[in-house]
């Protein structure tokens, strides 16, 4: 059909209709598509749709409107964010991966570390089983059942504890025939046999000698320079005793022999103290200043002295003094008196614990009473 000269196309904006009384109105236009972008024409993102003739065109509802239709997604709990993740999703949707060790998918991606249950433990290469040494081996041959090798000896009067040390690392004790050198080695007396210079011990009857020590002998059993000992004044005695404690070449007095090695031991012992009572006849007489430090402690040689006991005894040019000790350090008394200016011309010590006799006369002995005997068992 001819299209008329002059007439119009009639307007296809919303809200206008044809044209009253211009001819037959044509069908409206169908709505145009969605855009891409998935809102209406003239939306705003997030803001209202223009309103035309039609009425609102349909809003989409909001990411918040949509979880709150649903409320079995809203009641769900959340999944765990990770660092840099976005807003949950709805339900339904797929956490994000908490490690981002996770993401990396593909045939490069590292295995996963299991996230549960304790790491597998790593494995340790079994070591080598020790050699057993020669010392291990003598140490372990050693018999542990009974009593150290040098108390025995000493209980059997062979001399004192200390002693008999110095006579096992010499070498010269057997233990069932076989020498023994070290300290340690144990025995019993009942079932090993044990020998000095292959000559067997046996234990003895305890014996308890008091001794006036005459000057010019030594108080050892012997003596490496052929000097005379306390041992060659004693004549009658089978047992074989020792000294206990010393008393200098020039020096006398009270001297306690046995073969208890027990008690000789704990009358040395620093820690009973035992006291020792000596005459000291020194050149000059000390200052009182001097004796008060003896008296409180002196220092000798850089080390200090336990306190003593002195007191004056028998006034002269070169007076007696009367000394006592707790301690008996090699020639102390000597020693402390020539370092002041006071050498000792004599000393005599006149009582050793409970021994006293001032009736026994130098190189004189005798056996010691059960009142003595009970008295230093005491101590």
């Amino acid at each position: 059909m001819a299209k008329p000269v002059g007439s119009k196309r009639p307007s296809q904006r919303p809200g206008r209709g044809p044209a009253a009384g211009k001819g037959k109105a044509r069908p409206a236009a169908k709505p145009a598509s969605r855009p891409a972008s998935g809102r209406e024409p003239g939306q705003e993102l997030g803001g209202p749709a223009r309103t035309g003739a039609r009425g609102p065109a349909p809003q989409r509802p909001r990411l918040q409107d949509r979880w709150a239709q649903e409320p079995e997604a809203a009641a769900a709990p959340a999944a765990p964010r990770s660092a840099g993740a976005g807003r949950p999703g709805p339900a339904g949707a797929k956490a994000p991966s908490a490690s981002p060790r996770a993401r990396n998918t593909g045939p490069w991606a590292p295995a996963a570390r299991p996230r549960t249950g304790p790491r597998p433990a790593k494995a340790v290469p079994a070591k080598a089983p020790a050699k057993a040494s020669a010392s291990g081996l003598a140490s372990r041959a050693k018999p542990q059942a009974g009593d150290r090798l040098q108390k025995i000896m000493a209980a059997a009067g062979v001399a004192s504890r200390r002693a008999c040390e110095a006579i096992i690392l010499e070498g010269r004790v057997q233990v069932n025939g076989v020498t023994v050198t070290e300290l340690g080695t144990r025995a019993d007396p009942k079932r090993d046999e044990i020998t000095l210079d292959f000559q067997p011990i046996a234990k003895e009857a305890p014996v308890y000698i008091l001794m006036n020590k005459p000057k010019g002998y030594m108080t050892t059993v012997k003596d490496d320079e052929g000097r005379p000992t306390v041992m060659a004044l004693l004549h009658g005695v089978d047992a074989r005793v020792y000294p206990v404690g010393r008393l200098d070449f020039n020096s006398e007095g009270m001297l306690l022999l046995t073969n208890d090695g027990e008690l000789a031991q704990r009358l040395m012992a620093p820690a009973f103290h035992v006291a020792k009572v000596y005459m000291v006849k020194v050149h000059r007489m000390p200052k009182p200043e001097t004796l008060d430090e003896f008296r409180g402690g002196f220092r000798l040689d850089g080390r200090m002295l336990k306190p003593c006991g002195i007191e004056l005894a028998e006034k002269g040019e070169n007076p007696w003094l009367m000394v006592t000790l707790i301690e008996g350090k090699n020639q102390q008394i000597r020693r402390m008196f020539a370092a002041v200016g006071h050498p000792v011309a004599k000393l005599k010590r006149i009582q050793f614990g409970p021994l006293s006799d001032p009736a026994l006369k130098p190189g004189e002995w005798r056996f010691c009473s059960p009142q003595e005997l009970a008295a230093l068992k005491a101590l």
